[in-house]
């Protein structure tokens, strides 16, 4: 998500989502921190999404749950995005206004315009918001292949006038900034499809990301020239499938698409099953397919496995084992190789070309880790651009530009929510330190029933663990615990004042420090005292 200010309007384009890191535990999704945003609600005058893909669209049933503002796309990213938005339950109004490449909006302080990029999905478009100093341009993420057919084709020639125009600030897509070269075409990808469609003496298995239109082209394309029937498997996939098809942005052959009740009547080496997950993510599936769990689809031996998805970050273990699995099954994989490892992000000689088309005055590498924005930055460099007119913003920076002149003003809030469940934010970093304590070392509840009045323990202590040690081989351990607990509250009912959290904060540090001592872990210890 990114912020553009021009005097008293407020633009946003695209608010995305990411999926959990490894150590949000429990988390189903992860969304832009808005604060600020609500804090300027009556300034913002639209959101712009560039294409459908969910890491930019998929917060923004959340986002006008905040605000209310129109919301401008191409009409594949808008159909997207309001399927989206139903999934996640949202029950308010908004303004969905669909625009194509042509269209100009006008504003009270400037302009915004687009173009067609060439991206896995069709109809992504990147931003121009024309100003008084200049054209501020978003590129959304792009790459330039050549033998891109109608749906995909970027439109280099109004990319270039934008750049003749002269543009005080270009945002680019750094994805794939530190791969040398250019990205293989999708004219390779289909051949090498086809190929490997051949090859293949019984079922195939395609693994790609729901909302990757070009790959679902591709594996259709493929099953034609190669006499196959392709049947979908995921509800994900299914939903864009038919919203693709609806529209005309998939050309698929009727003849081609079958149900998963008529695979049974064909044979082993006429079916192709294309495969997505949870989120649109196919490796999960593919690892229930694997260990026989999956309610559709189970691997046999001889079949062919193709994954169209590299991993998500934090993922890779899960896809070595996923492989690994595969293999057991008896399926042969295909997995990283050729031109299937190919991306949907334009690689350094793109970059380059992008860059000299707009030809800018200061250039800011977004969209990628922090790595690949640095290599996005020498890239720029090697074109002849200035290190001064180049910035690398962190997560909620603030840059100015008056009178032509750039510079950092400060930052705003920034950072993630959390999504668990239906809860919007109320899992912070607290509630994961928990998470992560439980995860490592379990938990120990200690109860004990006290009688105020006579000041003696009537009933436990009574200890209850899980995770932590397995109870019939640590009874000693346990039976010690238990007089430890009871030797300490004995302790505070002698003296004439004791409180009820005095006594579980020594339960607690007495228990913590004995533990550690035996075992070395330190598990989540609850102490419960109740009055009898």
């Amino acid at each position: 998500m990114y912020i553009i200010e021009v005097d008293e309007d407020l633009f946003v384009i695209d608010a995305g989502l990411m999926l959990p890191e490894n150590e949000m535990l429990g988390i189903d999704t992860v969304i832009p921190d808005f604060t600020y945003l609500i804090q300027q609600k009556d300034r913002v005058q639209g959101v712009f999404l560039t294409h459908g893909h969910e890491d930019h669209i998929g917060a923004l049933s959340y986002l006008l749950r905040q605000i209310e503002a129109p919301v401008y796309g191409t009409k594949l990213t808008i159909a997207l995005a309001k399927a989206k938005m139903k999934e996640q339950g949202f029950k308010g109004k908004a303004k969905l206004v669909e625009i194509h490449s042509d269209t100009e909006l006008h504003f009270d302080h400037c302009e915004i315009s687009f173009f067609k990029t060439n991206h896995s999905i069709p109809d992504s478009v990147g931003v121009c918001i024309h100003t008084s100093q200049g054209s501020i341009v978003y590129t959304g993420d792009f790459k330039f292949d050549q033998a891109a057919g109608p749906l995909y084709k970027a439109e280099i020639g109004k990319m270039a006038k934008i750049g003749e125009n002269g543009v005080l600030c270009l945002l680019s897509d750094s994805t794939e900034a530190e791969k040398p070269g250019y990205t293989k075409s999708e004219a390779e990808v289909l051949d090498d499809l086809v190929k490997h469609f051949y090859q293949a003496k019984g079922r195939v298995v395609v693994a790609t990301f729901a909302s990757e239109l070009i790959r679902i082209q591709q594996v259709f394309d493929a099953a034609k020239q190669t006499n196959r029937k392709v049947a979908i498997v995921g509800r994900s996939l299914q939903k864009i499938y038919d919203i693709a098809i609806r529209l005309g942005f998939l050309d698929i052959y009727e003849d081609v698409m079958v149900s998963m009740n008529d695979v049974k009547n064909l044979a082993d080496e006429e079916i192709i099953y294309l495969v997505t997950g949870t989120q649109g993510e196919p490796i999960d599936a593919l690892y229930k397919m694997a260990k026989n769990s999956h309610r559709q689809v189970h691997i046999q031996s001889g079949d062919y496995v193709i994954f169209f998805a590299s991993p998500l970050r934090g993922s890779e273990v899960y896809l070595s084992k996923t492989v690994d699995v595969l293999f057991r099954g008896g399926a042969h994989v295909v997995s990283g190789k050729g031109s299937f490892n190919t991306s949907s992000h334009g690689s350094k000689e793109e970059l380059k070309f992008m860059i000299n088309l707009m030809n800018p005055r200061y250039f800011f590498p977004v969209h990628g880790e922090y790595r690949m924005l640095k290599a996005h930055a020498k890239v720029a460099e090697s074109t002849g651009m200035e290190s001064e007119a180049i910035f690398i913003p962190e997560k909620g920076e603030l840059y100015e530009i008056a009178k032509g002149t750039m510079k950092n003003v400060g930052k705003i809030p920034t950072g993630h929510v959390l999504i668990d469940g239906s809860g919007v934010g109320d899992v912070g970093n607290i509630v994961l330190r928990d998470r992560k304590l439980l995860s490592q070392d379990g938990i120990l509840l200690v109860v004990v029933t006290l009688n105020k009045k006579q000041k003696i323990i009537s009933a436990g202590p009574e200890i209850i663990t899980r995770g932590f040690v397995y109870v019939r081989e640590s009874e000693e351990l346990l039976a010690e615990a238990s007089k430890l607990v009871k030797e300490i509250v004995e302790a505070k009912l002698s003296k004439e004042a004791f409180d009820w959290s005095g006594i579980k904060q020594d339960m607690r540090e007495g228990l913590n420090q004995f533990l550690f001592d035996k075992t070395k872990r330190r598990p989540m210890i609850l102490p419960i005292i109740m009055e009898s």
